[in-house]
């Protein structure tokens, strides 16, 4: 059988009977009764017992109007039982009946004539209590209005999800027409992949029972107006009649746009005060431009933009100081971030990368006026303007970049550069909320920026100062064959006090002197100069360390306030001897052949500026190869490990094969410096060897 065959078969056969009663007839108890011609009841049904007070066999065989009729009544209730009778027609009306109790009731009757095999009329009459039926047309009614009024969607859905009813709220919300869902799926109206989720909660209240509400928001686009976002609010409930049969779903939909706008604004600006408040946080931890301006970037990808550019006009990284003439700008990139990898990226320029911006361009605009760009839908041309070249614009185009904002870095009322901000995988538009938090964190930045450029500047004339005191190389020496190092301390930190010097002498002997002046900055590397010059001259006049120093704690104190520790050792290749004082300084150490370094137990001293207090000097002896290594406190302390402990570390590094004093300054400074060293180092290794070599 052919597939039409069997659909033709199947429509000729009965659905099989429900086990069911109508839940309306039964909620109206109809009662029947059957009178033959002569008005006696004939047929009795269960219902009518309930209706009328009286059992079957109380009834049966009995005249209707004598038993059920007020005797004020039987005239026109004889009068149209004729009617019915005769014409054939059917009476249907409220009629007083008289109950079992004696009491009068009024009941909906509907009365037609019957006729049976033998040509015998009967009259059949259905009957229910008028206060019951009264009481279901109003709440008909009453459900009728409510759902055609309400301005709420409501669609009832049968057991397999088909459209049973749709009320007009709903058609405006789909924009199809009621006609056009009866019948239909679910998801034959309702395609969109966000509705398997709706669908899939359908069953699962039919299933259960219980009712989901408003625990579905779909967000999107409707035939009703494509042209704007929308927010419905779905709650479904299980329809059942009163005797519990299952017959579908309702599925109840409410516009809650507004609801679901505002919620998402509270939300949007909840973020905005997060990253303002992260930003503080995040943007500024360092000294160190590149480094400030990759931590803008960090922060606002992915929360504000797909790919963020930080440039500065070359001009501020070269004299911190801002030159915006006419013609080409001229942008040295500090940063580039993307939350996924992105051809938006590519077009913009790597950091370390110089770039010359025409004037047509937005970046040269934005820092010219010193005002923020802002492109909410960027066209071909727009795209074209942003780029720096044409590849550029053919990669914001290929990324989808659909929107731009461009903000001038600001600090002191002088623009340094710009922030870029891009949008692409996104699909909202930058507004002026964005713009307003895009400045805000521009500001931040540029002020740390602007900061960091004022403590390079400072920091770079201290260690230009610093550098030009320090003596380029240690001379050739009688006797000796010297090393030294001079590292300064991190970007983030000012440059401090730390010299060290090799001073040829009389009598072949070469002063050695490492020192340490407290502070930093340009301060701190003048009085170090002065220091310095003080040393060379009371060298030369033939003292004793402890001497030296005596002295330079006079001219320490006459500087004002500044404290500074020393080491002052003098070599004597002939007596082969070594004389040696400090001044609050940390002890040398000594490393002789074919032993185990030691540290120079020697006395301590006070720091050169505090005055009063005399100092000693120390003499030892010294074989060929001996070693004798000076350091100021940057190569061993730091913040969280006691100085014993480092001290230890020194002698550690130190303990190994002989090797070349220029590869044990390095290892000295690999091992034992951290990267973010907050201080100066200073490190002088002088090794004996047999006088008259070299």
């Amino acid at each position: 059988m052919s597939e039409a065959e069997e659909g033709v078969a199947d429509a000729g056969r009965p659905e099989a009977p429900s086990s069911q009663p109508s839940a309306l007839v039964n909620l109206l108890g109809l009662a029947a009764l059957l009178l033959d011609g002569d008005g006696r009841i004939v047929l009795w049904s269960p219902q009518a017992e309930k209706v009328f007070g009286y059992a079957a066999d109380e009834v049966l065989g009995r005249y209707a109007m004598q038993v059920l009729v007020h005797e004020q009544h039987r005239g026109l209730m004889i009068k149209l039982f004729a009617q019915v009778m005769e014409s054939g027609g059917s009476w249907a009306g409220a009629f007083p009946i008289r109950h079992k109790d004696g009491g009068a009731r009024l009941v909906e009757f509907r009365n037609t004539r019957l006729l049976d095999d033998r040509g015998d009329f009967y009259a059949l009459g259905i009957a229910t209590d008028e206060s019951t039926l009264r009481e279901v047309e109003r709440d008909v009614a009453l459900s009728t209005r409510l759902i055609s009024q309400s301005p709420m969607g409501l669609a009832i859905l049968d057991t397999d999800l088909r459209y049973v009813s749709v009320n007009p709220a709903l058609e405006r919300i789909h924009g199809i027409p009621a006609d056009d869902h009866l019948g239909r799926d679910y998801r034959d109206i309702m395609t969109a992949a966000k509705f398997e989720v709706v669908e899939a909660a359908m069953w699962q209240v039919l299933e259960s029972g219980i009712p989901m509400v408003e625990r579905s928001t779909i967000v999107g686009r409707s035939p009703a107006d494509p042209e704007h976002e929308h927010a419905w609010s779905i709650s479904l409930y299980r329809l059942e009649d009163p005797q519990g049969r299952v017959l579908g779903v309702a599925e109840l939909v409410v516009d809650v746009t507004d609801r679901h706008q505002a919620a998402m604004e509270a939300a949007k600006a909840r973020g905005r005060l997060a990253l303002i408040a992260d930003s503080s946080v995040r943007i500024g931890t360092t000294l160190e431009v590149g480094k400030t301006a990759r931590e803008l970037a960090e922060v606002a990808v992915p929360e504000l933009a797909d790919v963020v550019a930080v440039d500065l006009l070359d001009s501020v990284l070269e004299d911190c100081h801002v030159a915006v003439r006419d013609g080409p700008a001229l942008f040295r990139a500090l940063a580039v971030k993307a939350a996924y990898p992105t051809e938006a990226a590519e077009a913009a320029d790597p950091p370390g990368h110089l770039a010359a911006y025409g004037p047509g361009r937005v970046a040269t605009e934005c820092v010219r006026t010193g005002r923020p760009i802002l492109i909410t839908r960027a066209d071909d041309n727009d795209l074209a303007r942003i780029a720096r070249d044409d590849r550029a614009a053919a990669l914001l185009t290929r990324a989808g970049v659909h929107s731009y904002v461009a903000v001038p870095l600001t600090a002191r009322g002088q623009i340094l550069g710009f922030l870029g901000l891009t949008r692409a995988r996104n699909p909202l538009p930058f507004d002026e909320d964005d713009l307003a938090l895009a400045g805000e964190l521009a500001s931040r930045t540029a002020m740390c920026i602007d900061n960091a450029c004022s403590h390079q500047r400072v920091r770079n004339a201290a260690e230009t100062l610093q550098r030009s005191l320090l003596p380029e190389h240690p001379p050739l020496l009688p006797g000796l064959e010297v090393a030294s190092r001079y590292r300064p301390a991190q970007a983030a930190f000012e440059v401090g006090g730390d010299w060290y010097d090799v001073l040829p002498l009389e009598g072949d002997r070469t002063a050695l002197v490492v020192g340490d002046v407290m502070g930093s900055g340009i301060g701190a590397a003048a009085t170090m100069g002065r220091l310095r010059a003080a040393t060379s001259a009371f060298a030369d006049l033939d003292l004793d360390p402890a001497e030296v120093l005596q002295h330079l704690d006079k001219i320490t104190s006459g500087l004002g306030h500044p404290i500074a520790t020393c080491v002052y050792a003098v070599y004597d290749p002939h007596r082969v001897a070594c004389h040696i004082a400090t001044a609050g300084h940390l002890p040398p150490v000594l490393v002789r052949s074919g032993r185990h370094p030691e540290l120079l137990d020697l006395p301590t001293g006070i720091p050169l500026g505090v005055g009063g207090v005399s100092f000693e000097t120390t003499t030892f002896g010294l074989d060929p190869g001996d070693q004798l290594v000076l350091y100021t406190d940057g190569l061993v302390e730091t913040r969280h490990d006691p100085i014993d402990k480092r001290l230890k570390a020194l002698l550690r590094v130190l303990d190994a094969p002989e090797r070349p004093l220029e590869k044990t300054c390095d290892r000295l400074l690999q091992e034992l410096r951290r990267p973010d060293g907050p201080d100066d180092v200073a490190l002088l290794i002088a090794r004996t060897q047999p006088f008259g070599r070299r």
